[in-house]
This record gives structure tokens, sequence and C-alpha cells, in this order.
């Protein structure tokens, strides 16, 4: 992993850190070989040219990088969620209300063309 991506990952808090980790394992157990960067200063999960935002913040994680429309629909079941066009806001006392699988086909939707 690129040394500025795990520098992000190491400063992310105790409050998110396992909701990231989560994120982060999730993506890379669906696509072993995704690319991990820094990108606007958040890491961008990237596999065959298409890419997942995932950053965190002190209360949750902003996720975003797909085309409208491509959420596997997860935000018309999580409409809460949606903070603007394209933009999931996901706290850790949300998050527990989620399946693995959910989250696993909102990646796929993002990822997979």
């Amino acid at each position: 992993m690129d040394e500025k991506v795990r520098a992000y990952i190491d400063a992310i808090g105790p409050e998110t850190r396992p909701l990231f980790d989560r994120i982060h394992r999730l993506i890379t157990d669906t696509y072993p070989d995704a690319a991990v960067k820094l990108s606007y200063q958040i890491p961008m999960f990237t596999v065959e040219g298409h890419r997942l935002f995932v950053g965190a913040w002190k209360h949750g994680l902003s996720i975003y990088g797909w085309d409208e429309g491509r959420d596997a629909g997860f935000l018309e079941r999580h409409p809460e969620l949606k903070t603007s066009k394209g933009t999931i806001q996901l706290r850790p006392e949300q998050s527990s209300q989620i399946s693995d699988e959910e989250l696993r086909c909102l990646i796929r939707a993002a990822l997979d063309r």
C-alpha cells in the first residue's frame, strides 16, 4: 500500500476507524486487485478505470464516485444517508444496521461496469 494512503488510514480517529476498516475490507475482499491511492486527499479505489472514494471525517465516512443511479438501490433504501448528489455520509452507529452484503452491492455497482 502507498505510504500516503497508509498515513491517511493511520490518522483516522478511533471512532471512525472500524467503519473505514470494514469498507476497506469489503472492497479488497471483493476486488483483491483494486488499486488505492490518494486523490483529493482521500483514498480512491480503482478497478479497471472505475473508482470509488472513501473519505473519513470525525463522525463517519463519505462515500462517493459512482455514476448517478448506479448505487444498486442503496440510496432508495437509505435516503437519509444522501447528503448531496452522489455522496453518502455514513456514521458508525448507522452502519450497524447495514449488512456487509448491502455495502458490497453498493461497491460492486460503483466498480463494475
